[in-house]
């Protein structure tokens, strides 16, 4: 058995505010990574987090989310998978980051969105359409709908998850270093039970 990681994420900011509203939920932005700390993560985003008009295929990276969005909050879930899936999964976005600049954000499909209707243009995603089918392209299905209609609302009422973080992307990242310190797997249950070894 495996596991892969996702991560709903909540940002500030106007355009942030209008999806908020859409979905009715805290949570507007969706990661998936390979481990637990967030460490090799990917998704359809800002290419630079302090610049919105910019957006794409991106490795995610938590410092600087962090200097962006001071306040941001994450929610990181595992879901089970095959070795096998895993790695298929790892190569598809090891394969998509080194021809990340022919991706790009969907902002054409947002209104097919709001209207319930299906729309995909070529190399073109949300952060929660790529995840979608990615996922389900290796026999993981988060939603039965079509995946450019899937938004961050699916993967937070996904039921096949666990819970292993919620909170602060700062304590985030601090816990992380600590379990690491220590030699220990990050936010498995155990080590959380163990949390007075590493003070």
């Amino acid at each position: 058995m495996a596991h892969i990681y996702i991560a709903l994420v909540d940002t500030p900011g106007i355009f942030a505010f209008f999806i908020r509203r859409f979905l009715k939920q805290k949570y507007i932005h969706v990661v998936i990574s390979m481990d637990a700390g967030m460490d090799e993560a990917y998704s359809f985003g800002r290419r630079n987090p302090l610049v919105p008009v910019l957006a794409g295929f991106e490795k995610e990276d938590k410092k600087k989310i962090l200097h962006a969005f001071p306040s941001a909050d994450y929610l990181v879930c595992e879901i089970d998978c095959t070795r096998e899936q895993k790695e298929n999964i790892r190569k598809r976005l090891c394969e998509d980051m080194k021809k990340r600049r022919h991706y790009h954000y969907a902002v054409l499909g947002l209104p097919f969105l709001v209207c319930n209707r299906p729309f995909y243009q070529k190399n073109f995603y949300t952060c929660s359409s790529y995840i979608a089918r990615l996922l389900k392209d290796n026999g993981i299905t988060v939603s039965e709908k079509h995946f450019s209609l899937v938004t961050p609302k699916d993967f937070y009422e996904y039921p096949d998850k666990r819970v292993l973080f919620e909170g602060a992307l700062s304590e985030l990242i601090h816990a992380d270093f600590r379990w690491r310190r220590c030699g220990l797997h990050p936010y498995h249950p155990v080590t959380h039970r163990s949390k007075a070894v590493c003070e």
